[in-house]
C-alpha cells in the first residue's frame, strides 16, 4: 500500500496546517482509497506549534493566562512525561489581539511567563519554546516579570508592562527566576538570526510589523539597550549579540542569557519533536508546504525543513501551496519535485482565501492523479479530477462541484 506522508505548515489566513491535511486527504481518496495518508501538521516555531505536538500523542494543557495587551485569554501547552511545549504566539502573539489593535510600547510578554510557569508547576523539567509571531518588544521582561523577576524604577517600584518602560529600569532581581527554572532545560525554537539590538534588530526590523513608529522605534531600542545592560549585569552573562537574540521582540535574549537556553531553528526543533524521521520510513511519497512558497521559505521555514529531511531520507517531495514565486531551479535546490499552487486553480486571491479548503482538495485529487500511480478502483468517488489534466492551470474553482 502506497502511503502519502501529509506534512504541510498552516496557510496563513485560511488554513491550518491539520485543515490542510485533511483537505489533501480528502482528495487523495476520492482518487485512490486505497492509498494511505499519515498526517503530521508542521510548524516552525510560531503558532501551530503546539498543534503539530498534539497531533502526535502530546497532551493538551489548558492554561488561562493574559494576552499582550494584558487581558485574560485562554491558551495551552503540549506536554508529554516531563517535557512541555510552550508556543508564544497563541498566548501574547500578534494574531491574538483584535484587528487593527497595537500598542507597541506597552505590549508585554508576560502571559508566555506565565504559561512557563504552569508547566513548571505541574512538574516539567524540560521546555520548548516556539516565539515566533510576537505582539511585543518588550525583550522578555514581561516573561521574566511573569517568573518572579523584580523589575524596579528608581523609586523601587515594578516598571509598567511593554518596552516602552524598560529605560526606566534601576535594579534587576533575577534570583526569584534563576531558581524557579533551576533544573530546566530550555530549547528556544526560532527562524529568525536577528541580534538583540542595532540595524538588524528587534526594534528596528519587527518593531513597524507591530505598530511603532520611528519616534517609537528609537524608544524600544533605547530601552532595550538599558534592559540588556541590567540583565548582562544581573546574570553575568550577555547574549545581545546573540543569533536569535532579537527572536519575539528580545524573548531570544531573555531565553538565551537568564534560561542558558539552547538555539534551535524551529523547524528542526518541531521535526525532532514529532519523531519526523519515523515517519519518513513510513512513507512513500512526501506533501509539505505553506500559504506562500517565497524566498523566505528558502530561509528555515517549515517546508523547506521538511523538504530537505525526506530529500535526504530518498524521498519524492510535493509542494502545495497559495501562491509560488520561486523558480523551478530554486525549487528543485531546496528538494521540491514540482510545486502546485491554489493561485493556478483561482487567480483571485481574495476568493483563493475563502475557499482554500475546497482548493486544496482540487491540488490533492491533481496531485494523486499525477503522481500515484495505479487507477482507482471501478465505481469509486472521482469528483473534480475527472476534469482536470495534470496540465491544465486553467481550471478554477468555480468549474468544480461546490462542497
Amino acid at each position: 500500500m502506497t502511503t502519502v506522508l501529509l506534512a504541510p505548515d498552516k496557510f496563513k489566513g485560511s488554513l491550518s496546517a491539520a485543515a490542510v491535511c485533511a483537505a489533501l486527504a480528502e482528495g487523495i481518496a476520492s482518487v485512490r482509497p486505497d492509498a494511505s495518508t499519515l498526517s503530521v501538521p508542521i510548524a516552525d516555531g510560531g503558532d501551530g506549534t503546539v498543534a503539530s505536538a498534539v497531533a502526535v500523542g502530546y497532551e493538551r494543557v489548558l492554561v488561562r493566562a493574559t494576552d499582550a495587551l494584558g487581558r485574560p485569554t485562554h491558551t495551552s501547552y503540549a506536554r508529554r512525561g516531563d517535557l512541555a511545549v510552550v508556543e508564544l504566539a497563541d498566548v501574547v502573539g500578534i494574531a491574538k489581539l483584535p484587528d487593527g489593535i497595537r500598542d507597541p510600547l506597552r505590549a508585554s510578554s508576560r502571559g508566555v511567563g506565565e504559561v512557563i510557569a504552569a508547566a513548571i508547576s505541574a512538574g516539567c523539567h524540560r521546555l520548548i519554546l516556539g516565539v515566533g509571531g510576537s505582539a511585543s518588544t518588550d525583550g522578555g521582561a514581561g516573561m521574566l516579570q511573569a517568573l518572579g523577576a523584580n523589575i524596579l524604577d528608581c523609586h523601587g517600584h515594578e516598571i509598567g508592562p511593554g518596552g516602552g518602560n524598560l529605560a526606566k529600569i534601576a535594579s534587576l532581581d533575577l534570583s526569584p527566576v534563576l531558581r524557579r527554572m533551576s533544573g530546566m532545560t530550555v530549547t528556544l525554537a526560532n527562524d529568525v538570526t536577528n541580534p538583540l539590538l542595532g540595524p538588524n534588530g528587534a526594534a528596528r526590523v519587527y518593531g513597524p510589523q507591530k505598530g511603532a513608529d520611528p519616534m517609537e522605534i528609537e524608544k524600544l531600542e533605547d530601552g532595550l539597550r538599558r534592559w540588556a545592560d541590567a540583565v548582562s549585569e544581573a546574570c553575568g552573562r550577555d547574549e545581545r549579540a546573540s543569533e536569535g537574540a532579537g527572536a519575539a521582540g528580545g524573548v531570544g535574549f531573555a531565553a538565551l542569557s537568564v534560561f542558558g537556553a539552547r538555539s534551535s531553528l524551529g523547524i528542526h526543533a518541531v521535526l525532532d519533536l514529532v519523531d519526523f524521521s519515523a515517519r519518513l520510513d513510513e512513507a512513500d511519497l512526501v506533501i509539505t508546504g505553506e500559504g506562500a512558497i517565497d524566498e523566505q521559505t528558502l530561509n528555515g521555514k517549515a517546508p523547506a525543513g521538511v523538504a530537505a529531511a525526506a530529500r535526504d531520507a530518498g524521498l519524492e517531495v510535493i509542494g502545495v501551496c497559495g501562491r509560488n514565486v520561486l523558480s523551478t531551479l530554486e525549487l528543485r535546490r531546496a528538494g521540491f519535485a514540482v510545486v502546485y499552487s491554489l493561485s493556478d486553480l483561482e487567480p483571485d486571491r481574495s476568493l483563493s482565501i475563502r475557499r482554500a479548503g475546497p482548493l486544496v482538495r482540487v491540488l490533492g485529487e491533481r496531485i494523486a492523479k499525477a503522481h500515484l500511480s495505479r487507477p482507482a478502483p471501478a465505481g469509486s468517488s472521482r469528483t473534480v479530477v475527472d476534469r482536470l489534466t495534470s496540465c491544465d492551470p486553467s481550471f478554477r474553482i468555480d468549474q468544480c462541484d461546490k462542497p
